[in-house]
């Protein structure tokens, strides 16, 4: 794929930012919305006993988004934030290679994975940073590119991500999610965040800061325990993404273990938000993680939705106009740069 220009470019109503330069939201095409190609828990890449070949890492993730552009995909969001292997340059190369669209995110969260920087400030007594410095932080990587370390900036982040401590918010979590928020505001790109011990609230606190609700979606829909949460989170507005499709009972990933619905009761749940009526705040995608170091990964094809799980939606009476509204039409809304 010949691909545009790699410079932060101004932003329009009608264009999405990938690592390749912006694309009109409607040539996205089927978007996965919340995955991961390269995760690397901060250090692990200085162990012993792991080694980083970009080689076959490139080789790897090439094969996994030729087979996803295979089965009808057209862009991959890779949600990993700042500092968890996001490789700019790898992600350029593979959208080239494979002709698939992926858009990058900036962000960082919960409090259990920041660096100590961010955490300890050099003040007496030590503080966490307040809500402008996060946005600041995140509004750069948007309009000035994202940073590739100790090398340059390139390429504009297309969604800001970040995590909310599963047990629930920390004073560091929440001027987080406040910081998003504002760099969303002030960007035009959209915010996604993984809640923790109360979504509702959470999204309240984003949208304090002036956020419409339809530039938040609020992943893990699909938790064990969240029946309701996400036909409560859509009412108020805001997207709700299945998060973990294929992902079933007890998991263990980089923030602790949880446990996740079947597949058999997120069509239900898919179902049950399409008689409300929230069709139209419906996101799918299957945190899946094409290669990773220094945590367990999650194991899944990037092609499971398209072959796995949209098929079970049909079978359980989900027609096609729907099936594209959620596939197409709803991450297209939320990537647009506005």
């Amino acid at each position: 794929m010949s691909g545009p220009s790699t410079s932060v470019d101004t932003p329009t109503t009608a264009t999405a930012h990938t690592v390749l330069g912006s694309v009109p939201a409607d040539q996205l095409g089927v978007t996965s919305i919340h995955e991961s190609l390269l995760s690397v828990l901060p250090g692990a890449q200085y162990a012993h006993d792991l080694t980083l070949d970009r080689v076959d890492i490139f080789d790897t993730l090439e094969t996994k988004l030729t087979d996803f552009k295979a089965a009808g995909g057209g862009t991959l969001v890779d949600a990993t934030g700042q500092f968890h292997g996001r490789d700019l340059p790898l992600l350029e190369a593979l959208s080239r290679a494979t002709g698939v669209h992926i858009i990058a995110s900036t962000g960082q969260g919960p409090e259990s994975m920041l660096g100590g920087y961010f955490l300890t400030p050099q003040t007496n007594p030590p503080t966490p940073w307040p809500a402008q410095k996060w946005a600041a932080l995140f509004a750069a990587e948007i309009s000035e590119g994202m940073v590739v370390p100790r090398i340059e900036r390139r390429g504009a982040a297309g969604l800001i991500a970040t995590a909310v401590t599963r047990a629930g918010a920390t004073a560091t979590d929440t001027e987080l999610l406040r910081g998003a928020a504002r760099a969303a505001l002030q960007t035009g790109v959209a915010l996604s965040f993984l809640p923790g011990a109360d979504p509702l609230g959470e999204l309240e606190i984003v949208l304090a800061e002036g956020l419409e609700a339809d530039r938040v979606v609020v992943c893990g829909v699909d938790r064990l325990g969240s029946d309701g949460l996400a036909q409560k989170l859509a009412a108020r507005g805001a997207y709700v993404t299945l998060d973990h499709v294929g992902t079933e009972g007890h998991h263990e990933d980089n923030l602790g273990a949880t446990g996740y619905l079947t597949d058999t009761a997120r069509v239900a749940l898919v179902a049950d938000l399409v008689a409300a009526g929230h069709t139209d705040r419906i996101l799918l995608s299957s945190s899946a993680t094409g290669a990773a170091f220094g945590h367990p990964a999650t194991d899944v094809a990037f092609t499971h939705i398209l072959d796995s799980f949209v098929p079970a939606l049909r079978a359980a009476g989900i027609d096609d106009a729907t099936a594209t509204a959620i596939l197409v039409a709803n991450p297209a809304a939320l990537l647009t740069v506005r």
